[in-house]
């Protein structure tokens, strides 16, 4: 679907729309509430664009609708699908911006990684997508879109492969754009949209304490948390937002947030680098931090990228680090690389994207001062 541009772009976005804020507008335009559960379906169960193919609605509604209301996704800059199955979508959100979603299926489950900001202002050292810096926060209807598009395209290519699972971990911090993220949040779980049951929804959050507070009052999905260091001094070189918000609040709130659904629990993502936060006596500190705090671990071996003067922890000393987590109890996974060759893999989303707030330049003249001085 082509961007909107002019009359267009006063149109209603209903892929930005939830049930409530649906039944609202329906209120405005003259309909009952129920109209809103009608078009939840024929839009995100469906994947319909064309008002006049919705059949069940009235002539005159769905006149209004074409006037008044677009159904649509930014435009696709780019689809790459990898050797492995894995499939990458680039979507242009205007101004030179971008980002990428990307669908990875399994043999029993198909999950779809969603971005929420363009960019990102946290700026974690092992991550690229931080190193283009941040541009903006995405709209409601842009998060949602993504599933919608992916959605779409797998039904139109006939693929069997379905949208099972949803990840808010792609480009950005989603406790960052939190109303954009918590309406995505509730179509996700709405049943006459896409009806996913909350376990199957993970947000993935660098550890904002306040919203993860919110998120646990208003939509209680699954939570990761981006951990990757057991103290402090680690974490504050890793994730700059530590410094903010140190691992004693970040664990209160991960205990908080099980508060409510004592059966859950916690995932950590810890991302292995070489000599850095790999060793056995960091996972025995990493035991120490999430003492009584039900959690599994997901390993992500680092996936570099240029300049970034990391390396991938070797095979053996992954396996190493998470026998130790394991032999205490932590069922612990090591994530398999996916999409390398479509640069789709964990901590990689920035592909193609410009660095708007030029931020490489920047590094790059501060290392040219630093050696003429």
């Amino acid at each position: 679907m082509n961007a909107s541009t002019g009359n267009e772009a006063q149109k209603v976005r209903l892929l930005g729309l939830d049930r409530e804020a649906l039944e609202r507008q329906c209120v405005d335009w003259g309909q009952k509430t129920f109209r809103a559960r009608q078009l939840l379906r024929w839009v995100h169960q469906r994947s319909a664009a064309d008002f006049d193919a919705m059949t069940d609605l009235a002539q005159d509604f769905r006149r209004v609708l074409a006037e008044r209301a677009c159904v649509e996704a930014p435009p696709v800059l780019a689809d790459h699908e990898s050797a492995d199955g894995t499939r990458k979508w680039l979507l242009d959100v205007g101004a030179g911006n971008a980002v990428e979603t990307v669908f990875i299926p399994e043999t029993d489950r198909g999950t779809l990684c969603v971005s929420t900001q363009a960019g990102c202002a946290v700026n974690c050292l092992f991550c690229s997508t931080g190193k283009q810096g941040f541009a903006r926060n995405l709209r409601a209807d842009e998060i949602v879109a993504q599933v919608w598009h992916a959605k779409r395209s797998l039904e139109r290519a006939n693929d069997a492969r379905i949208v099972t699972n949803v990840v808010f971990m792609g480009m950005g911090e989603p406790l960052q754009n939190y109303s954009a993220t918590l309406t995505a949040l509730r179509l996700l779980l709405d049943d006459h949209a896409y009806g996913l049951s909350r376990r199957r929804v993970t947000v993935s959050t660098s550890g904002v304490v306040p919203m993860i507070d919110r998120l646990r009052e208003d939509c209680p999905v699954a939570l990761a948390v981006s951990l990757h260091a057991p103290d402090d001094e680690l974490r504050d070189r890793l994730v700059p937002l530590n410094r903010k918000y140190p691992l004693a609040e970040l664990m209160a709130a991960c205990r908080r947030y099980l508060e409510r659904a004592p059966r859950d629990f916690i995932t950590f993502e810890y991302v292995m680098l070489d000599g850095v936060n790999d060793s056995v006596a960091h996972a025995e500190a990493l035991l120490r931090c999430v003492r009584d705090l039900p959690c599994k671990f997901n390993l992500i071996p680092f996936n570099p990228f240029p300049n970034s003067g990391l390396r991938r922890s070797p095979d053996a000393r992954i396996r190493a680090f998470a026998q130790r987590l394991v032999d205490a109890g932590i069922v612990t996974t090591v994530r398999r690389t996916r999409g390398d060759d479509i640069d789709a893999a964990c901590g990689q989303l920035a592909g193609e994207v410009q660095d708007r707030t030029r931020l490489r330049e920047r590094e790059q003249r501060v290392r040219f001062l630093e050696r003429t001085h």
